[in-house]
């Protein structure tokens, strides 16, 4: 009986090293791959942060208004969980840029944060680039309150002196040749078509419209969208809709708890920098990457 163990055993290590079948294929040949998760962020070639307004969770999620919304987040990672900070609407864009409110408590304009730390400042000391998008603005640069339905308090890298006039662009500056972006950008619709003003599908119709093409290009190019809410539509709860979607993103629902602190500081360690203010706190998101 064991000089028959051993034939086998040396038959089977001779065909293995002919190339006839594997270990694994002999005990396992069904067996799917699993792929392991990431334990960094991707050092993603762009990512484009786009903020909505004024919606809870509930009102985006599933709702037939908002078919695009759904379909964009069922081909990348959906946060069920996620949080703004605070309400009204500026500080909450404050914080998302710079880990911090900055006392910031209301919707009041101009508001002049002078140099303090910030995503764009941060990013431009490590050699990388951020442009900021905003839709009706009437000029790149501007620096007023309101014009049209575009309005500053959605505008948060405007408020930082160590972010230059040229990294404040018109909506219509956002290149068709997605090469051409910036490290990181930031989107802002303007006052209609952010939900603000009208409704969720004229919203839905604008993220189509205006982000899907990059949406898909992202997922071949090493990039990122990032999707998302300022706040909700006033409660205490705060949940908002949150979605990434691009290359290296593992499809699926995600139940651990975010805010906009993490929101950033999973950008900022995408590029190696450290989390600034209340987003040092945070631990970067890492169970989405393949």
């Amino acid at each position: 009986m064991f000089r028959k163990r051993i034939v086998t055993a040396l038959a089977a290590t001779t065909l293995v090293a002919a190339g006839v079948f594997t270990a694994v294929q002999a005990a396992e040949p069904s067996a799917p791959a699993i792929k392991p998760t990431a334990s960094v962020v991707p050092a993603f070639d762009h990512i484009v942060l786009v903020m909505f307004e004024n919606k809870k969770y509930s009102s985006i999620n599933g709702s037939s208004s908002a078919p695009y919304f759904n379909s964009l987040a069922a081909q990348g990672a959906k946060f069920t969980n996620s949080f703004a900070i605070t309400h009204p609407s500026q500080p909450n864009y404050v914080a998302l840029f710079s880990g911090s409110p900055q006392g910031v408590t209301d919707d009041a304009c101009p508001i002049n944060l002078g140099a303090k730390a910030n995503l764009g400042s941060q990013l431009a000391g490590a050699g990388k680039t951020f442009k900021g998008y905003s839709e009706a603005m009437p000029s790149d640069g501007y620096t007023g309150c309101s014009s049209g339905t575009y309005r500053r308090k959605h505008n948060s890298w405007v408020d930082f002196s160590n972010i230059p006039a040229s990294a404040n662009l018109r909506n219509s500056a956002f290149p068709s040749d997605f090469t051409q972006l910036p490290t990181v950008a930031f989107v802002t619709p303007d006052m209609c078509n952010d939900m603000h003003d009208c409704a969720v599908g004229t919203g839905d119709k604008w993220l189509k419209s205006h982000l899907d093409a990059y949406a898909q290009w992202a997922k071949t190019h090493n990039s990122l969208l990032i999707v998302t809410f300022d706040e909700d539509s006033g409660t205490s709860v705060n949940q908002i809709f949150t979605a990434f979607v691009g290359a290296n993103v593992k499809v699926g629902s995600y139940s651990e708890s975010i805010n906009h602190y993490t929101v950033l500081r999973t950008i900022e360690a995408a590029y190696g920098l450290p989390g600034i203010n209340n987003a040092a706190s945070k631990s970067p998101i890492t169970d989405v990457w393949q």
